[in-house]
């Protein structure tokens, strides 16, 4: 008989009350790095509504690792604004995941340490035709080694702060996922080459924050099981990468797909509308969104839209694995339980109803009125931060208030 999503899960040392995961989903809610009390009532909500874990988007783990300067950076001065967070979600009785991260050429801060971003190759940057930074660095073994670094210390900072697991974010074309795309990584070296060895360095990482951590938090990966175009990696790629980390011990991997710049549209399964590129304050993402338009497949929503890809996934390991892309339905939940994943994970579908999972449970409902209209995907450069809007607006006041008053 199937496990159901409904019952414990065990990932290393954490015990989770249930299978379902809220995704990392940027929210837009740390003004300036700093956490808010709109970011802290985000994640309640969605440990309130039941779910079992809940992710904190883009924790990044260093200034130069940043995508925005809106975001939250893994830094002392906010431990107690994480521990508010962190507290709040475990009084609603769920497990606080950080999802630990580094842009590498993927950023559009206005200052870095180095003179370009670095990156897995050297070459054109893709994403510099909008930041304006139009090259990136190989790094060197100097650089990975201090990367690395970073994500260690990142690790332990969120130990501090309370969290119960981290997530390294291998996926979506940020740094880690350089390495692992086919179309980024060019290297010659030990670090280059096929996915077994493109997965050299993220699995490094992966190691070193299992050394530091892993006995205290559940460690986990978000990888992408296909990057969604031409040169892109596929669900081949995808396979041979979670060998390498199931060989390395992690203890759960998130399987997503797409890239932000080459393939946006694959991360969500479906278009992204006219209308949501003008809801977005922020100039880049306006540009880059009516950019992106011109190249971007019409593309219907269809449930469970990375299904096929994940399957391939799911035969090659034998380690815990959780599925992600459109899940929206208990039928659905239902059916990647059946195909062998060990949980489920949503985004957009607890960002219109947070109760969503209580609901299931309840026989409230049996599918999310989310209708992927990706909205929401924008509204996170908006004041209120990221938010339904086929719900009331939220709050815009507490999105401009540290969640730890001063």
């Amino acid at each position: 008989m199937p496990t159901s999503a409904f019952d414990p899960i065990r990932l290393g040392p954490l015990t989770l009350r249930n299978r379902f995961i809220k995704s990392a989903t940027n929210e837009g809610m740390a003004r300036g790095g700093v956490p808010s009390r709109a970011l802290v009532e985000h994640h309640r909500g969605m440990a309130a509504g039941g779910v079992g874990m809940t992710t904190v988007a883009y924790c990044a783990i260093s200034a130069d690792g940043r995508t925005f300067v809106d975001q939250v950076q893994l830094k002392p001065e906010f431990l107690p604004h994480l521990r508010a967070l962190t507290d709040a979600v475990h009084r609603e009785g769920a497990a606080a995941c950080a999802q630990i991260t580094h842009g590498g050429a993927f950023t559009f801060v206005p200052e870095l340490s180095t003179r370009r971003p670095l990156s897995a190759s050297g070459g054109f940057n893709a994403v510099g035709a909008i930041s304006g930074r139009y090259l990136r660095s190989a790094m060197t073994p100097d650089d990975m080694q201090r990367v690395t670094q970073q994500f260690v210390d990142g690790a332990c900072l969120a130990r501090e702060a309370g969290f119960d697991a981290v997530e390294i974010h291998m996926g979506h074309g940020y740094l880690l996922s350089q390495f692992l795309s086919p179309a980024y990584n060019k290297r010659r070296d030990a670090y280059g080459g096929d996915a077994t060895a493109r997965a050299r360095f993220p699995a490094q990482v992966l190691r070193r924050v299992l050394d530091a951590v892993g006995a205290d938090l559940a460690v986990t990966c978000k990888i992408g099981v296909t990057e969604g175009f031409r040169r892109g990696g596929t669900a081949d790629d995808a396979s041979a990468i979670a060998q390498v980390l199931e060989r390395e011990g992690a203890h759960l991997l998130v399987l997503s797909g797409g890239m932000n710049v080459e393939a946006p549209w694959a991360i969500f399964g479906s278009s992204m509308p006219r209308e949501a590129a003008e809801i977005a304050e922020n100039a880049i993402v306006r540009f880059a969104s009516k950019v992106l338009r011109l190249v971007e497949p019409k593309i219907e929503f269809k449930p469970l839209y990375l299904r096929e890809h994940s399957l391939k996934v799911r035969a090659a390991v034998r380690m815990p694995l959780a599925y992600l892309g459109g899940a929206k339905s208990l039928a659905g939940i239902e059916q990647v339980m059946a195909d062998g994943f060990d949980a489920v994970v949503m985004g957009r579908a607890l960002i219109h109803d947070p109760a969503l999972v209580s609901k299931f449970a309840s026989g409230a409902v049996s599918e999310s009125g989310c209708t992927a209209c990706n909205r929401c995907v924008v509204s996170m450069y908006t004041p209120a931060g990221t938010h339904c809007v086929l719900n009331a607006a939220p709050d815009v006041a507490l999105n401009a208030t540290p969640a730890v008053a001063r």
